[in-house]
């Protein structure tokens, strides 16, 4: 099974209806799957791999905005953050940097979801590859991921 497949899999499994997209330009750079798109760069949805005292945390957050590590520190109660290295996000989530996937993940990871992505109806999330994405709303991210909102910009 691809990872395509993979994760069309896990969505079919909630009804919804969500369709992944595949692209012949590449998705690897939130500018550049906007391009491809034709949205703007505020409307996909990275999902970056931050450890937090050593542990994984997904955070999916609007490609125009820098996550602020003091407010993530603060919301987790932990000492330490940063941002994790590619072999660690290969490792936690299953996906190349690039097409970071928030969904069919090897493990159950807390999932962060910023309040930024408010801004738009729908947002497009990597769907585990450097050339897909994913359109979904807010209702829907926040149901097929688990996450829960937080300020973290």
């Amino acid at each position: 099974m691809s990872v395509i497949e993979k994760v069309q899999s896990y969505l079919d499994q909630y009804n919804m209806g969500l369709k992944i997209i595949e692209l012949e330009e590449s998705t690897r750079t939130c500018e550049l799957a906007a391009a491809a798109l034709g949205v703007e760069v505020g409307q996909i949805a990275k999902t970056l791999v931050f450890q937090a005292d050593g542990q994984p945390v997904l955070i999916v957050a609007s490609g125009d905005r820098k996550i602020k590590t003091g407010k993530l520190k603060r919301l987790l109660e932990v000492s330490r953050v940063r941002m994790a290295d590619p072999e660690t996000v290969k490792l936690v989530t299953g996906y190349p940097v690039g097409g970071v996937c928030p969904l069919a993940l090897p493990e159950k990871l807390p999932i962060l979801l910023d309040d930024t992505m408010h801004r738009f109806p729908v947002v497009y999330a990597a769907a585990g590859t450097p050339h897909s994405a994913l359109p979904v709303t807010m209702e829907q991210l926040q149901k097929i991921t688990g996450g829960q909102w937080a300020d973290l910009v």
